[in-house]
């Protein structure tokens, strides 16, 4: 089996997979309360969180799972991208279990972790599909034909979607995080209340999000603090619907030039539930098949890390001691 580990960010994960994508246990520790008193995640404080809460997730995970490390054969790791003095925590810790028993060690791309989420349980989807992962940090669509590697057909050309939610739910005065918070809002609000413009730069496959935001800050603004406050559902609303069907728009565009009829998504937003919905819509109307994971597949979680290390070489001791961590994307 795979031990795998997670903090890329502001959540320490650890799961036990086999090698067959059986999850066996997938444990997060969320930080969300830590850092919501600074609207956002700090990143020493949470490299510090990490420190503290990694051993005990690891055997939590293991524990779970009904396992022990003499059950595990490989750690996986994610090391990279995402904020560096997390990442270390990470593969500190993964080299160090490693090294311990001699064992092979996966490094991971956080991405790739995304995109390959979909082929864990009993009905994994199959090469070749299309993957949408739409994150705080991250959004673009890729071609997957081989599992061990993904070609990017568009990209974010600024902010991410998960950043445009996260921005546009601290506009209306929401918690953090701001995602999942607008989006319990927008369920009682008018989706056609406010026009946003939907971003559709050229022709290409590309996002972008950023006049997005900026659009949502002058509305407010012009609505005045009173007005704004009373009609924030369906500002949230209208928000939340011009995201998704940026989203929408260049998922399609991608599907119909590629003629590929599966579709995955995975990130952070792939658990918004009017994006799940009109996906889902999307597929059924072009006939293609849909893998949507389970919401704990799709925010940051090692399981995931566990996929991705399938279907890669891992490095034999002891050749991943001098392995470092990269806050940029490979």
């Amino acid at each position: 089996m795979i031990l795998a580990v997670e903090t890329s960010c502001d959540d320490t994960c650890s799961a036990v997979v086999t090698h067959e994508g059986h999850v066996r246990s997938n444990v997060i520790a969320s930080q969300g309360l830590l850092h919501a008193r600074y609207g956002g995640v700090v990143p020493e404080i949470a490299s510090r969180r990490h420190l503290e809460l990694l051993d005990a997730v690891i055997a939590d995970a293991l524990e779970s799972s009904g396992a022990s490390m003499d059950d595990i054969d490989t750690v996986a790791v994610t090391n990279g991208p995402g904020l560096i003095g997390a990442l270390l925590v990470g593969v500190s810790e993964a080299k160090a279990l490693a090294a311990a028993r001699r064992l092979p060690l996966a490094p991971v791309d956080h991405l790739r972790g995304h995109v390959l989420a979909s082929t864990l349980g009993e009905r994994p989807i199959e090469p070749p599909f299309l993957c949408l992962v739409a994150s705080g940090g991250h959004t673009f669509v890729a071609r997957v034909d081989d599992p061990a590697a993904y070609t990017v057909l568009g990209q974010t050309l600024d902010d991410a979607a998960g950043e445009a939610f996260d921005k546009g739910a601290r506009l209306l005065g929401l918690g953090y995080p701001g995602g999942p918070e607008l989006d319990r809002l927008a369920r009682s609000g008018d989706p056609e209340a406010f026009s946003f413009p939907r971003s559709l730069p050229g022709d290409g496959l590309d996002f972008s999000f950023s006049g997005l935001k900026t659009s949502l800050l002058y509305r407010v603004r012009d609505l005045g603090e009173e007005e704004a406050m009373r009609r924030r559902a369906d500002l949230a609303a209208s928000y939340q619907r011009a995201i998704v069907e940026s989203l929408l728009a260049r998922t399609r565009a991608a599907l119909e030039r590629e003629g590929v009829a599966r579709l995955g998504i995975g990130g952070g937003v792939a658990a918004n539930s009017e994006l799940r919905s009109s996906v889902e819509r999307l597929c059924g109307e072009l006939g293609v098949d849909l893998w949507v994971p389970p919401v704990s597949l799709c925010t940051d979680n090692a399981a995931m890390i566990a996929a991705a290390a399938r279907f890669s070489e891992p490095i034999e001791y002891p050749g991943y001691l001098a392995l470092d961590a990269s806050a940029r994307v490979a």
